[in-house]
């Protein structure tokens, strides 16, 4: 993902970021679904942009947890 190094408070921030976006996404993809809008193009570019969300998500949240080895 990124090279930067962020601080905690930063990872955080951003997560909050993204997961409102994801969630907005989702949001987004479930009305088209109810409405039976049938763009399978759009469909598919924003669920591509959700799992690349979903992604750096679970990738920033890994920065946060502490390395255990066991």
């Amino acid at each position: 993902m990124d090279a930067e190094v962020l601080e905690r408070g930063q990872i955080t921030e951003k997560l909050a970021d993204l997961r409102e976006e994801h969630e907005a996404l989702d949001a987004a993809v479930s009305a088209m679904t109810i409405t039976g809008v049938t763009d399978q193009l759009k469909m598919a570019r924003l669920k591509k942009r959700k799992l690349m969300l979903k992604d750096r998500i679970s990738w920033l949240e890994d920065q946060l947890s502490p390395d255990i080895i066991a």
